[in-house]
């Protein structure tokens, strides 16, 4: 593991395992809050939203990436810091589903996850699931189709 974390570095990534930075551009910032894996059943749960919240103030617009959406439901969404969005992948649509835009979208990963794909909001937070680009265990997709997602964030602020 740690050898990949490595890599990751040379590469130029500055991983944030449970921990934030912030990103500023003209007069506005962006925390960006990164946390372990946190996922529901079998999978670990080395995330620490606590820890990565150190020196953040209140007034920050907060982003989450949490891999697993489950984090979100689970602990995220009533969490005494207010996150403003939260990115996650993990459940890749299971790779299989139905969509048709303004009419269906199914997939039997629904069963598992409640919020499985797309974008999400309740009390006044978002959560968006990314389907990912590549496969787990199939090395195939059928009707979920692989998803770069571009969200445009525009200030309220009109000072």
């Amino acid at each position: 593991f740690q050898m990949l974390l490595d890599i990751q570095k040379e590469m130029g990534f500055n991983l944030l395992l449970n921990e934030n930075t912030k990103i500023n551009k003209n007069n506005s910032s962006i925390s960006l809050v990164g946390v372990e894996n946190w996922g529901k059943g079998r999978f670990k749960k080395k995330g620490d939203i606590d820890k990565a919240c150190l020196g953040l103030v209140n007034s920050d617009f907060k982003i989450v990436m949490s891999h697993d959406p489950s984090h979100w439901d689970k602990v995220l969404i009533d969490h005494k810091t207010h996150f403003h969005l939260t990115l996650s992948g993990h459940t890749h649509g299971m790779q299989f589903g139905i969509e048709i835009p303004g009419w269906i979208k199914w997939s039997p990963v629904k069963w598992a996850y409640k919020y499985w794909a797309g974008i999400y909001k309740e009390k006044n937070r978002y959560l968006n699931v990314n389907r990912g680009l590549g496969t787990t265990a199939v090395p195939g997709r059928l009707g979920v189709w692989p998803e770069i997602t571009v969200i445009t964030l525009k200030s309220t602020n009109n000072a």
